[in-house]
């Protein structure tokens, strides 16, 4: 028997196109739409503006796509850390609510082939890309749905690494017939990865944050492969050539490591690096994790660092570190073993 298709992450001329295909009037793949963005269907059996034989004809080969989580697991600060399905592994999304704002960290894929020395993730090793079906459950499954203001492309994954999936996600995110939000909400990280930073840049409203972490090529290169393969300085003249100037924003990642980067030499060299551009830098903590030889820095050198760039022209805040106690800080998804248990 076919496995059957889904219907969540199809834009609204894909879903006409199945209509006629079923031998249903087009405008039917609108009102299809409607169910899944807007009311946010569980089971075909649910739009009942369809008839009952042609809802009968969809569920012969289309589900709605949708899987709710099937763990999760709470930190003491509120934050909510899910386990998702993905065909037959896992993937975690991570729910930050922050007094009027509400925050869900998503993934793009299983694992991920960067393997930054500081990322839990990376050392999971790459074990699959998820669909723009499996992106977007994330958000429609997701129990606080209602309360969101904000989705960032920051858990498990390089999001340029599987750029189809997370253009087509931000497309149906941000049409008007799809979740209609403003790509303003939307923030999609990377560490820069050739031609496809490019083409993202291109094709996407939604902000960018990049991956810095280290301002010289040697120094990030030895935290992160990818530096070898589309150098930091190759990332920020790309950058040069785009507006932030506006309403889209541009921001760079920098995670402190004592005796690494965090002296006020690298931010100058940052500063030099980054001149002209209209971006913003968020600090991060480093979190400890197994078998890496990496320390964090104490809150004193943190807001050193903080107050020398913003005074220098740079605006930089320290970014709050939350859920740490169940592993879902920045760096710490890993779904490894929690495959195996689950």
């Amino acid at each position: 028997m076919n496995e059957k298709k889904a219907l969540l992450g199809l834009t609204l001329k894909e879903l006409r196109d199945i209509a006629t295909a079923l031998g249903m009037p087009s405008f039917t793949g609108g009102q299809i739409a409607k169910w899944i963005y807007g009311q946010k269907v569980t089971s075909i059996d649910e739009m009942t503006n369809i008839s009952k034989d042609n809802r009968e004809n969809l569920k012969a080969e289309y589900t709605i796509g949708c899987q709710p989580p099937v763990d999760c697991q709470r930190s003491k600060d509120g934050t909510v850390k899910y386990l998702f399905p993905a065909g037959e592994k896992f993937v975690e999304a991570v729910f930050i609510p922050d007094k009027d704002r509400a925050t869900l960290c998503i993934s793009c894929q299983i694992g991920c082939k960067m393997n930054c020395l500081f990322c839990q993730t990376g050392k999971q090793g790459f074990e699959g890309q998820l669909s723009a079906t499996e992106i977007l459950n994330q958000i429609y499954s997701l129990p606080e749905r209602e309360q969101l203001t904000n989705i960032v492309f920051m858990g498990q994954g390089e999001p340029m690494d599987n750029l189809d999936a997370v253009l087509r996600a931000t497309e149906i995110l941000t049409d008007a017939n799809g979740f209609a939000w403003s790509p303003r909400r939307i923030t999609v990280s990377s560490v820069g990865v050739k031609n496809k930073l490019k083409r993202f840049l291109d094709e996407s409203e939604c902000h960018v944050a990049i991956s810095l972490h280290a301002p010289l090529h040697e120094q990030r290169a030895a935290l992160m492969p990818a530096e070898k393969g589309m150098p930091v300085t190759e990332v920020v003249e790309l950058l040069r050539q785009y507006d932030f100037a506006h309403q889209r924003r541009l921001s760079f990642e920098y995670i402190v490591f004592q005796d690494i980067n965090d002296t006020i030499a690298d931010a100058k060299h940052i500063l030099r690096l980054l001149r002209g551009l209209d971006c913003r830098i968020n600090l991060i903590r480093f979190h400890q994790i197994p078998d890496v030889p990496l320390k964090g820095v104490d809150e004193r050198k943190m807001e050193e660092l903080r107050d020398y760039l913003t005074a220098h022209g740079i605006f930089t805040t320290i970014r709050a570190s939350r859920g740490q106690d169940i592993y879902a800080a920045c760096g710490l998804l890993n779904t490894k073993y929690r495959e195996r248990t689950s």
